[in-house]
């Protein structure tokens, strides 16, 4: 989902727009669900678990697409006025992130996607049931 809305940035309003769903959307939603289930997920779990993989992925597409930089840019040009701002010392935590990780060769905003991930997605391994018979730590109520 993140990859075609990073091709189609132009969706991401009209998805924002739209009240109904058409086919696509909705198998695409019951196939991600159906895997959950198949994993052990309850249905309640599985609800929530769809839920943060959505808003998660949904966001930092939404991310992605408003930041400076495109395929012909690189993080220095569009950072480089905002570095300039930073140089007062007002933000100093942002100038730190700025210089000694964004500012660093390979440095690629969408690798902090996979460790979003990876995170959401080893904490929600703890509501998979062990044996079948519920879950291995409770999923939020709410």
């Amino acid at each position: 989902m993140r990859k075609a809305l990073g091709r189609h940035t132009w969706a991401i309003g009209l998805l924002e727009s739209c009240s109904a769903r058409g086919p696509a959307t909705l198998r695409h939603h019951d196939a991600t669900l159906g895997v959950l289930r198949t994993a052990g997920f309850s249905v309640k779990a599985a609800a929530h678990a769809y839920a943060l993989l959505d808003s998660s992925t949904y966001g930092f597409a939404l991310q992605e697409a408003a930041l400076p930089v495109n395929g012909r840019d690189t993080a220095a040009s569009a950072t480089d006025p905002i570095v300039q701002m930073f140089s007062a010392g007002d933000y100093p935590h942002l100038m730190e992130i700025a210089t000694e990780h964004v500012l660093q060769p390979g440095y690629d905003f969408g690798d902090e996607f996979e460790i979003g991930l990876e995170l959401i997605l080893e904490a929600l391994q703890r509501w998979i049931p062990e044996s079948g018979v519920g879950p291995k730590v409770a999923a939020p109520t709410g």
